[in-house]
């Protein structure tokens, strides 16, 4: 754990300020993955995954059938994209089927090659590759859910209390989950769910939606969307510094 303070409830609290390092070309970044030297972004507007360089340009883009993009990870040489329901940002398309899932994408293609639904039933929105696992928001009740990355059965979970869970981002024996409505960002020890350390970002900063971390540092990704009083009116993918 970083440099901090002790809230009220004795856990750590990290002072923290936001930085944009270009100006994204996805008008809606719900979900970031860093793997290798490339940033992948679900851009909830189209439902495509934008492949980004560091300097944010687009090296190449992949259509996919998900709906409702939100969270997007890698592993197992594939794709995984959640889809969050009904698509509330473009038209139907014949393969929307309404239904929350997790889809497994040839990253090539762009193909679906296997999906399962969220163990709950309910909506989704991060998610994150754990060595052969995967880690996934829930919201009946709201939970951080670990599934087995072949069969896709429950291995372990915890309860989460975050108003909105969003985007998570794998960091040590820890986890990294963003709240976009509260706009605090919360690191749990993955075996017990115990609070290690809580980001709160500006009040006029960032609605955090994606999350990823390269080379110990937080991206995260603000969709501006949905529509909602105190908004900033514009999409940003930045990272998350420690204030000196």
């Amino acid at each position: 754990m970083g440099p901090g303070t002790l809230n009220e409830r004795g856990k750590l609290m990290t002072k923290n300020k936001v930085s944009s390092l270009f100006d994204t070309p996805v008008r809606m970044p719900n979900g970031l993955q860093w793997f290798g030297d490339e940033l992948f972004v679900m851009d909830q507007l189209t439902d495509d995954v934008f492949v980004l360089d560091k300097n944010g340009r687009t090296q190449r883009i992949i259509s996919t059938e998900t709906e409702n993009g939100s969270g997007i990870t890698y592993g197992g040489g594939f794709l995984w994209t959640a889809c969050n329901g009904t698509a509330s940002a473009r038209p139907f398309r014949p393969h929307d089927d309404h239904v929350s899932k997790v889809r497994k994408i040839d990253p090539a293609t762009g193909e679906t090659v296997d999906y399962f639904r969220t163990p709950d039933g309910g909506g989704i929105h991060g998610l994150e590759w754990d060595e052969g696992n995967i880690w996934l928001t829930a919201f009946n009740p709201k939970a951080l859910i670990l599934v087995d990355g072949n069969t896709y059965e429950v291995i372990h979970k915890f309860a989460c209390d975050l108003n909105v869970l969003h985007g998570l981002a794998l960091d040590g024996d820890g986890i990294w989950c963003s709240d976009r409505a509260d706009k605090v960002i919360v690191k749990y020890e993955k075996t017990t769910g115990l609070e290690m350390d809580r980001i709160h970002l500006p009040p006029d900063g960032p609605d955090p939606h994606g999350l990823t971390i390269k080379d110990g540092v937080l991206w995260y990704s603000d969709a501006d969307f949905p529509v909602a009083e105190g908004m900033r009116g514009y999409p940003e993918i930045g990272v998350i510094v420690a204030n000196g």
